[in-house]
């Protein structure tokens, strides 16, 4: 587990705290030009060595900066302002494979996918993506009836935004249930309440007060069974 540990610190310290945001654009507007690469990648291999200091990883610690150096000029030549977020992830998710690819390797760990017929898992699984887009979808069935009735206001609020929140909220209960932490629910209500009581209250619309106190109680309450559901499924799993 240290060497894991160690892999992880030299590649947020590279790729976080030894970079800023002036190189990140000069390699993006020069790419395979701009000296900055170069140094991003020496940076990577002079933290790895120093975490280290064993010729015995040498081969490891070479496989990372020469992948890391792939996936990042890969990046910059596939990266536009559509896709920079995702490719975001992407870049870090390859990244994080790599680490975890050759701390496997040095430590010996047989890689198993039997955890993939792991009733429990599955089981969270499913919970934990139906808490996500088909709750989502369900909502939004479940309350259009009253959405036309309360005119568009989508240019005073971000894009999504209330999707997601709703999202991370029903998770957030998920968690709170499956982890027996109930008092946390309310925590999170009132938190919520108190947010939005500014927007309710000034924007004196009761139509608008009811139609997000509708959505917010049937988000919750889905949240809620399906936490309760799960409690119940995983005690004769």
């Amino acid at each position: 587990m240290i060497l894991l540990l160690k892999l992880i610190l030299a590649h947020l310290a590279g790729d976080f705290l030894f970079q800023t945001a002036k190189s990140v654009k000069n390699k993006e507007e020069h790419k395979l030009s701009s000296p900055l690469l170069y140094l991003h990648i020496l940076i990577h291999g002079l933290v790895l060595v120093l975490l280290f200091w064993d010729l015995n990883y040498w081969a490891g610690i070479l496989f990372i900066i020469v992948t890391h150096f792939i996936i990042d000029t890969a990046k910059l030549y596939i990266q536009n302002n559509r896709n920079r977020k995702v490719l975001f992830f992407v870049d870090q998710s390859l990244h994080f494979l790599v680490l975890a690819s050759v701390w496997m390797y040095y430590e010996h760990i047989d890689l198993s996918f039997m955890w993939v017929q792991n009733a429990t898992f599955l089981l969270t699984i499913i919970c934990v993506y139906f808490l996500t887009q088909p709750t989502s979808i369900i909502l939004k069935v479940l309350i259009s009836n009253w959405a036309p009735k309360i005119g568009d206001n989508s240019d005073e609020s971000l894009e999504n935004a209330g999707k997601y929140i709703g999202i991370l909220e029903r998770l957030f209960v998920f968690v709170f249930i499956i982890t027996d932490n109930w008092e946390a629910i309310g925590f999170l209500i009132t938190a919520k309440s108190v947010f939005r009581f500014g927007d309710l209250k000034e924007s004196k619309d009761r139509k608008l007060t009811e139609y997000i106190l509708i959505g917010t109680l049937i988000s919750f309450g889905i949240a809620i069974l399906v936490g309760f559901i799960y409690s119940l499924l995983i005690i004769n799993i």
